[in-house]
């Protein structure tokens, strides 16, 4: 009798979380991201590789677990923080700022949005140990590296509130970091400015330049999104900020292809590279490419406390994007810009030829992780405190960096206490759902 009962319990308790999982699934992905069954299919075959790409495909589930506790540091609903919204040890990189300064930042903003800061750091802390779990590191390794992040970025706000340091122009460069960053910062000072157009574009017989549509990351667009996409392009030139405009025929298109099988909470959005003409003394050297993305409604804000402010500034989700990105970052990418084709918006950025990625195996030392985590603590703290520069457009009127430190109050032992319990209970949470997401896929979804 205590047997089955038992059995009985676990069983409800699958089945009831089982079946949130498939709500979850079918609202987000099916009835709201519209995704076709072959989208849905690539995006799940890349979540179900491990516990960390389920975690970084599922941000929908996060926010319906993390929003329902009660946790203690929260800042108020009246004082939110301009936040990333996916914040995780994938999303940084290194990369050239507008003035040629190669830098480590965030790198992802199409979850941006306004609430309380304590959701990026609860994202990023459950990030670092499932990262450290893969690479083979146990619990106590992974307290230690979550307890390293929460204290750089909570000395780093203090720094800021007390002036030592400014928002407005810390920056993250080989002068002011160690380990795998450091390294990551010094090969991108010795690329190439053309090393972008070498890998995904070739010079035709007649001297023009073309993307190589025979690389796997490109494939052509059709013929109908080639023809929206210059019919449109009009609407980006007059998004781009008038200080950074270089003149319409720096923005002449060359060529266009589809990107295909980039990130996992991003499939089944559009996606387009375009090549323009660019400005230089070499002709083979002035080419630019930008990316061109589709951007839907950020998944904290199904979640959140509704902001009319917000949105009546940011109503196309284009424009939140690029916003959220020139709120975070010190020198903002130049061709940031959006427009809308066919009802719907995009987003454009550049493809520098100066970006890379963390790959696993930059870390081959127990120390490697831990600089890297204190470096992408003071990243976290910069962009909630640098986002408040929009005290000057209205939407904020007042610095998050002192709301931050408010709600955590004297109590930094306790803050990062609540931070490393939770995130190791979560961990595990993650790792059970992966389970679950697996065998609903078996059950369910690949039987549709």
């Amino acid at each position: 009798m205590v047997r089955n009962m038992k059995e009985q319990i676990k069983n409800t308790k699958k089945y009831l979380r089982k079946q949130t999982l498939h709500t979850i699934l079918e609202q987000f992905d099916d009835h709201l991201m519209q995704l076709s069954k072959s989208d849905r299919r690539l995006k799940y075959d890349k979540m179900k590789q491990d516990p960390y790409s389920f975690f970084r495909g599922s941000a929908y589930l996060f926010y319906y677990d993390v929003t329902k506790i009660p946790f203690t540091y929260h800042t108020s609903d009246y004082a939110p923080t301009w936040i990333m919204g996916d914040l995780h040890f994938d999303n940084h990189s290194g990369f050239q700022n507008e003035d040629e300064d190669i830098v480590f930042d965030v790198d992802d903003f199409d979850e941006g949005y306004l609430g309380s800061y304590l959701y990026d750091v609860l994202r990023m802390v459950v990030s670092i140990r499932l990262f450290s779990e893969q690479q083979g590191y146990n619990e106590e390794k992974q307290d230690e590296w979550v307890n390293t992040y929460l204290n750089a970025y909570y000395k780093q706000l203090k720094k800021f509130v007390e002036e030592e340091n400014s928002p407005l122009t810390s920056q993250y460069t080989v002068e002011n970091t160690k380990g795998p960053v450091k390294k990551l910062l010094k090969k991108l000072e010795d690329r190439q400015a053309t090393h972008e157009l070498d890998k995904l574009t070739y010079i035709q017989a007649d001297g023009e330049r073309k993307f190589n549509r025979a690389n796997e990351k490109l494939e052509p667009a059709s013929n109908n999104e080639y023809r929206d996409l210059m019919k449109n392009w009009h609407l980006y030139l007059e998004s781009i900020d008038k200080e950074c405009y270089q003149g319409d025929e720096h923005y002449q298109i060359k060529d266009i292809v589809r990107r295909k099988g980039a990130g996992i909470g991003s499939t089944g959005l559009k996606r387009f590279y375009v090549l323009i003409e660019g400005q230089h003394d070499n002709k083979h050297q002035d080419d630019i490419i930008l990316e061109v993305k589709e951007a839907r409604t950020p998944i904290p804000a199904y979640f959140f406390t509704y902001n009319e402010a917000f949105w009546e500034s940011h109503n196309h989700q284009g424009k939140r994007v690029i916003s959220t990105q020139q709120a975070m970052h010190h020198k903002a990418d130049p061709y940031l810009g959006y427009f809308t084709i066919n009802n719907r918006e995009f987003y454009v950025r550049e493809r520098s030829p100066f970006e890379k990625e963390l790959k696993p195996n930059h870390f081959k030392e127990e120390k490697d992780i831990k600089k890297t985590v204190k470096v992408m603590g003071k990243v976290s703290a910069k962009i909630h405190a640098r986002a408040d520069e929009d005290i000057e457009h209205g939407l904020l009127d007042y610095h998050s960096e002192q709301q931050i430190l408010a709600a955590i109050g004297g109590d930094k032992s306790g803050f990062k206490k609540e931070m490393i319990i939770w995130s190791s209970y979560y961990k595990d949470r993650v790792k059970a759902d992966y389970v679950l997401f697996n065998e609903w896929l078996e059950e369910y979804f690949y039987k549709r």
